[in-house]
């Protein structure tokens, strides 16, 4: 069926349709929105659907670049957002420099978002936003995500969630918006590869930056470098796996890892999954 979004003309199934008017609608409703836009797939057609049905003026995105964020996806969230034709601004945060997220507990992501939100909110306030809105969705509430504590007190607006959005169906609307991202795999923060407990500091995310940009390079898509003191726990998609134990090719990562700092380098069998490390949180969770 056909949808559309301001000057954007596009076929969707009748179901995804219904979706796709309902976040227009909640995009109105704000009036104007400051999207917490991180170069993904779903803060980038929050992004887009502000744009078209706000205008760049009330519908614009922020970038929040700290040493949590690889450079590369800092310059690539750049060059979509450019591609896309919306209106970006860019800001630096300091969660580095909070103890709540160095000590790195499992509600770590509540500081570095309750970090990114006040920024936001006050970016908001001089730039004359209504509102704060992030790329939250129906899947990521099956996950620990304590972040989404810092966005409720901050009232910050999650309008996939309003509008009923799964992952899948951010893909299918990206898709058929033309949207650069519709197919970006996930690209977490690097404290993400860091275990609860271990300390988080710039020169652990640097490591795990340098050697996650390394495996992108020989030719991985989607892999996450686990970061465990001296030891790098790589996970990789299980179809990946005759090509990282091809000699040549496992010869050359872990020489490539040793030269990044890593005394051993070790492939997850169980291959690669979003959170991982959150694993542990579960298994207790269940254990009691």
């Amino acid at each position: 069926m056909s949808l559309k979004i301001n000057n954007l003309n596009i076929n969707v199934e009748p179901e995804l349709e219904a979706k796709a008017e309902r976040l227009v609608a909640v995009i109105n409703e704000l009036q104007s929105v400051l999207v917490a836009y991180s170069g993904g797939v779903d803060s980038a057609l929050v992004l887009k659907v502000a744009h078209e049905v706000l205008g760049p003026e009330k519908g614009a995105g922020c970038l929040a670049i700290s040493p949590s964020v690889p450079p590369r996806e800092v310059e690539l969230a750049k060059k979509h957002a450019e591609e896309m034709g919306v209106r970006l601004l860019v800001t630096y945060t300091n969660e580095i420099e909070k103890e709540g997220y160095v000590e790195n507990s499992p509600n770590r992501c509540y500081y570095c978002k309750s970090t990114l939100y006040t920024e936001l909110t006050e970016m908001a306030q001089t730039q004359g936003f209504a509102y704060i809105a992030d790329g939250f969705n129906l899947d990521d509430k099956g996950d620990h995500r304590p972040g989404q504590r810092a966005g409720k007190e901050l009232q910050v607006r999650s309008p996939l969630v309003e509008a009923g959005f799964t992952k899948a169906d951010i893909r299918a609307l990206s898709k058929a918006l033309g949207l650069p991202t519709w197919n970006k795999p996930a690209a977490a923060c690097l404290s993400s590869r860091i275990p609860y407990g271990t300390p988080v500091t710039v020169e652990a995310l640097e490591k795990v930056g340098r050697a996650e940009e390394f495996m992108q390079d020989m030719g991985f898509v989607g892999v996450r470098v686990r970061h465990h003191g001296d030891m790098a726990r790589i996970e990789i998609r299980p179809s990946d796996f005759s090509q990282f134990l091809e000699e040549t090719t496992r010869k050359k990562i872990s020489q490539g890892l040793h030269q990044i700092g890593y005394a051993f380098v070790s492939l997850d069998l169980d291959g690669y999954r979003t959170g991982s490390l959150n694993e542990v949180i579960f298994t207790r969770r269940k254990s009691n």
